[in-house]
């Protein structure tokens, strides 16, 4: 048993007993082929929350500074995250992810860039549909929706939405007006989840 499916093994158990999960949609995930998974952010266990009913691994892009933090540093690189330096022009990041889903695994992003905690949806960033025009990947959106804040037997409804094929996004080159509207159509699809609720 690898890491990764140990850590899921213990995160379903602890999770059974702190919060009341619930998930939907995921007939709409691929289990042998590599895509881009688009979510909003509402706390720190949204990543957990994503991988933890999903078949395919989970590859994050996280924010550097969780990397920083020496007890979290080394369990996060062991489930298979990497970093990226925030509002730097991060090219080694990109070249990462651009090679995660080329190698036909799962590049999991939260496009909003950080935490939203009231739960409104911010704008996009331009990375996965960025990452999207330069791997050919289609995207899978998802939301995490809970009221409030996240608390003890807190109900939380994970939701995966209906593939979104490359062709769909429109984007035919580096063109940032195309990137642009990309990005917003991926808002969108997230958003309309998030409309759904419990």
């Amino acid at each position: 048993m690898s890491f990764y499916e140990f850590g899921r093994v213990v995160c379903k158990a602890v999770l059974a007993v702190c919060f009341k999960l619930k998930i939907v949609g995921l007939e709409n995930v691929p289990e042998n082929e590599g895509f881009i998974l688009c979510s909003n952010h509402r706390g720190y266990v949204d990543p957990v929350f994503l991988g933890l009913r999903m078949k395919p691994h989970l590859t994050f892009m996280a924010k550097s500074e969780l990397f920083e933090i020496p007890i979290l540093s080394p369990i996060i690189k062991k489930l298979g995250a990497f970093p990226i330096h925030r509002g730097k022009g991060d090219t080694q990041a990109l070249e990462t992810a651009r090679q995660v889903v080329k190698d036909g695994k799962v590049l999991a992003i939260f496009p909003e860039g950080k935490r939203s905690k009231e739960g409104e949806l911010n704008r996009f960033k331009s990375g996965a549909a960025l990452i999207a025009s330069q791997t050919g990947a289609d995207v899978i959106p998802a939301c995490i929706y809970f009221e409030g804040h996240l608390r003890f037997r807190r109900k939380v409804t994970v939701r995966f939405g209906e593939r979104i094929k490359n062709e769909e996004l429109g984007i035919t080159g580096a063109d940032p007006r195309q990137i642009k509207e990309a990005s917003r159509l991926l808002h969108d699809r997230v958003e309309a989840l998030l409309g759904q609720g419990q």
